[in-house]
């Protein structure tokens, strides 16, 4: 079990829980990894960027209006450090959030993605009590479309050229659930 806190969910396998300094290396391998920024706007990741990001997010607290907030997802037995989820918490209007998900290579098409983001709706909707959870995805990227799909998120638009990244447009789904339709 994590020696780190706070832990803001958990399943069998892995759990939720603040950034350290210990999650700086793995952080940053597969944040500049090609095949896991393929469909992500980050473009070349360097090392600075990774210490910069993870020692923000050690001070950080989710649900503040305006900011992101990453959730560091770690397995329960070792508690290795294997990706990474997001909540936007909106500043116009803070009963909606956004979410995102990033997960190391290795740890690809075990599950785990669709288990952090179980755990991060779940912490979204019983303990900050938000109205509704948005999620965008490259309409190209198969693989977080299926998982969005699979966690009870609909499909509400189809954004065209809604965003520039890496030297072209992007069209994006837009997905969301209302805490009045979440079910465990």
């Amino acid at each position: 079990m994590s020696t780190f806190e706070p832990i803001y969910g958990k399943t069998e396998r892995l759990f939720l829980r603040q950034f350290s300094e210990q999650d700086i290396d793995p952080f940053y391998s597969y944040r500049s990894n090609p095949v896991v920024a393929e469909f992500q706007p980050w473009g070349k990741y360097q090392y600075d960027d990774a210490v910069s990001f993870v020692r923000r997010q050690i001070t950080n607290v989710p649900g503040q209006p305006g900011t992101w907030f990453q959730f560091a997802i770690a397995l329960v037995e070792t508690d290795q450090f294997i990706g990474d989820c997001a909540l936007h918490t909106l500043l116009d209007e803070p009963r909606i959030v956004e979410i995102g998900f990033t997960l190391a290579e290795e740890h690809q098409g075990k599950g785990y993605a669709s288990e952090a983001v179980k755990l991060l709706l779940t912490f979204v909707f019983e303990q900050l009590n938000k109205h509704k959870v948005i999620a965008f995805t490259d309409v190209r990227n198969e693989s977080s479309i299926r998982l969005l799909e699979r966690v009870g998120m609909r499909r509400e638009g189809h954004l065209l050229e809604n965003y520039f990244s890496n030297g072209q447009w992007v069209n994006e789904y837009q997905y969301s659930i209302l805490q009045s339709e979440w079910i465990i």
